[in-house]
């Protein structure tokens, strides 16, 4: 998150398609100083297209399609906002990103793909399905193949298109429903009077491989409608089908006609640099854009060959230089799988087939995949030769709550702070919060702020106001209002104006919403993005820790994990997915969680201490003991298997030496001194209401459960 110099361009990379994948890895090879870099992309992958036939005939799982995109922003140093563009203003150098707002950019591109919907087909939108996008479509088709294989449907199936790529995938699920021990009936739907888009040869090899896997095919044919289970054809005819793919050639998406851009059959017309024509500051790629120039069909081979080019002038163009030439080959190999593993290749008429070129193909495909998921490591630089006594090889410094100071040094400065002598300030140091008499009420004021661990500011802004909310609801009062803390890294006067926009407009939606004002703050520059806020809270009667009793069943509102997530993250070890699942949760507010645990006996919320150290700070204040069902405790997706190899965030051990824990073993043992960022509420609540509790807080979306019980005994904390 530090940089040497001031950052003063926003390049914004539109989609995660090949070209934009490649341009992420190499920037992360060797970034521009000076550049901020964001990437949108919807959802934290972009597929591999080349794999999709293989996934479709069994040969691949899901997960070797998917190009992460979250692992690569953070190998590129970029921030990735989990949305989707409708919109571009290219006169004004924003884009519109759907449920999230405006973005400003200096130099921007775009490759977001195509798409295979036929809304013109009545019909298409009730009982079609587009093969592209590929993530919709691969879901559906393995929902789809698990109900032929349990005899469920039946195994019928229409592709709408008679190119090369229907014809592969026809082959495919043809291939797969086979293995599953069915009798495929698939048929691909050609207008033209044969197979399009390759050569003779080629078209009788095809042909023998649909006739060997019983695919017919429809030639001379168009659609009139499609229905739940049948195509139905100009002239009356039908094709039974519960399964109806749409794979006539590319078509470009929708909200691109709206952009005012330069447009060919609705493809962004680019020139011979890849820039959009008529704006320097804006590029296309891949399958999107229509090269002016040099034509070519849409084919991701093109966009691989763009990428060096595309990069190289986004650069270019972020400092004001002219750009390279953009020159397509005019031919090139198509790999085409027969439904098994066997592929048929065609170059400059010359048309081979057999096993090895289905090898071929794999091998193909795998390395491309292998240089966009197998990244250099990332880690600390080499430790000095010679260092202090006791200074310990430099270790990656966790952001959130796992940077916060070590407990037992917090305890001891705490310790030296003088008594209160005000008696309208009614706790002591070390509390959840300060709690002032305010009248015939109470004031809760809290304060907390965090190291970023995304280069998202209106992301990092959310998380830090629902986190520094949690002191405020774990107390039972009423957010007021708050005041923020801002330190942004070393950015230009534009720069400095946009992220303080997405900072300050984010936060006001938390805090609107949880019903409190932000009314102020301070801002600075450091060498790193820094945000917390001040927040006051009203309550007739706060919640404190120390109102546990024996047999109270102890309540968790929402999983444990972050810390680990968020480390192994920052080491690009982390599933992307993982990741924005872990975001979605940390930015939803608990304010309704907290009114309905409002008759709790005694709560605080889990932060930078983890499960076992809050624990334990609720069993100190109450004068008892907790029993822990280990098994009970919700941990993150993914937060598990990460623990389990090794990944812990920094303040790990310091919380494992405050708070031990006894019984239990494994990696979920390991997550209860976790720290967490945004953390649940953790209530101690009268034994006979615990589990409607928990339905209702399950009911109000959160991932709450009821995790043990407090005993007699001498503070400490037990696993069963």
């Amino acid at each position: 998150m530090q940089t040497d110099l001031p950052l003063t361009r926003d390049l914004l990379l539109i989609g995660g398609g090949h070209a934009h994948a490649l341009v992420m890895r190499a920037w992360g090879m060797d970034p521009l100083p000076g550049a901020r870099l964001t990437v949108i992309n919807p959802g934290p992958t972009a597929p591999y297209t080349g794999m999709l036939p293989g996934h479709v005939a069994g040969h691949y799982g899901r997960d070797d399609l998917d190009i992460d995109l979250v692992r690569l922003s953070r190998f590129a140093g970029a921030r990735m906002i989990d949305g989707a563009v409708d919109r571009i203003e290219a006169g004004a150098q924003r884009v519109h990103i759907r449920d999230w707002g405006w973005l400003d950019y200096d130099v921007a591109s775009i490759d977001v793909g195509i798409t295979a919907e036929m809304p013109e087909i009545e019909g298409f939108a009730e009982h079609g399905l587009g093969a592209k996008p590929l993530g919709p479509f691969a879901a559906r088709w393995r929902a789809f193949l698990a109900e032929v294989t349990d005899e469920s449907r039946p195994p019928q199936v229409a592709v709408i298109g008679g190119g090369v790529a229907g014809v592969e995938l026809a082959l495919a699920m043809a291939h797969a429903m086979r293995a599953a021990g069915r009798t495929p009936e698939v048929s691909v739907i050609e207008a033209a009077s044969d197979i399009t888009g390759t050569g003779p040869r080629a078209r009788r090899v095809l042909g023998e491989a649909m006739a060997d896997l019983g695919v017919i095919l429809r030639p001379g044919a168009t659609v009139a409608r499609i229905e739940a289970d049948a195509v139905v054809l100009e002239g009356g005819g039908t094709v039974p089908s519960v399964f109806t793919v749409g794979c006539a050639g590319a078509r470009p998406h929708g909200w691109i006609a709206n952009t005012g851009l330069p447009l060919e059959n609705g493809f962004i017309r680019v020139g011979r640099t890849l820039a959009v024509e008529g704006h320097a500051d804006l590029f296309a790629a891949g399958d999107c854009a229509h090269i002016v120039h040099a034509p070519r069909p849409k084919a991701g081979v093109f966009a691989v060959r763009a990428a060096p080019v595309l990069h190289a002038n986004l650069r270019a163009a972020l400092q004001g230089r002219p750009g390279r030439i953009f020159r397509p080959q005019s031919t090139y190999l198509k790999l085409i799988s027969l439904g098994g593993k066997s592929a048929l290749a065609e170059k400059a008429g010359l048309t081979f087939s057999g096993p090895a070129l289905w090898r071929r193909k794999d091998h193909i495909d795998r390395s491309f995949m292998d240089r966009l998921t197998r990244l250099p490591a990332m880690g600390p630089p080499a430790p000095p030769k010679e260092r202090a006594a006791g200074a310990e090889g430099p270790k990656m410094l966790c952001a959130g709550c796992g940077s916060k100071v070590a407990g037992g040094a917090l305890a001891s400065a705490l310790a030296a702070i003088p008594a209160v002598a005000r008696d309208d300030v009614l706790s002591r140091p070390g509390d959840d919060a300060a709690v002032l008499r305010h009248g015939a009420g109470r004031q809760v004021m809290t304060t907390d702020h965090l190291r970023a661990f995304t280069h998202d500011p209106a992301l990092m802004a959310r998380i830090a106001a629902v986190h520094a909310l949690g002191d405020i609801w774990a107390m039972g009062a009423e957010p007021q209002a708050a005041v923020a803390q801002v330190t942004l890294p070393r950015l230009s006067e534009t720069l400095q104006a946009r992220s303080l926009r997405e900072v300050l407009g984010a936060a006001s939606e938390v805090f609107a919403a949880a019903g409190a004002d932000l009314v102020g703050g301070h801002s600075t520059m450091g060498a790193e993005m820094t945000i917390g806020f001040s927040v006051t809270g009203l309550a007739s009667a706060p919640i404190g820790q120390d109102g546990a009793r024996a047999d109270d069943a102890i309540v968790l509102t929402r999983p444990i994990g972050s810390g680990v997530i968020l480390a192994a993250e920052m080491a690009g070890a982390a599933r992307g997915r993982d990741v924005l699942d872990l975001f979605a949760t940390m930015t939803r507010p608990q304010g309704d969680a907290a009114r309905l645990l409002s008759g709790a006996r005694a709560m605080t919320d889990v932060t930078g201490f983890g499960l076992a150290g809050h624990l334990m700070a609720i069993c100190r204040a109450s004068g008892v003991a907790a029993e822990l069902d280990l098994a009970a405790v919700p941990v993150y997706g993914g937060a598990l298997d990460l623990s389990a190899a090794g990944h812990v965030s920094s303040l790990h051990a310091a919380n494992r030496a405050a708070a031990p824990v006894t019984g239990g073993q494994g990696a979920r043992l390991e997550l209860l001194h976790d720290p967490q960022t945004a953390g649940g509420l953790l209530a101690a609540v009268p034994s006979a209401e615990a589990e409607g509790l928990v339905a209702a807080l399950r009911e109000a979306g959160h991932g709450a459960a009821r995790i043990g019980k407090f005993v007699e005994g001498m503070p400490g904390v037990t696993c069963r």
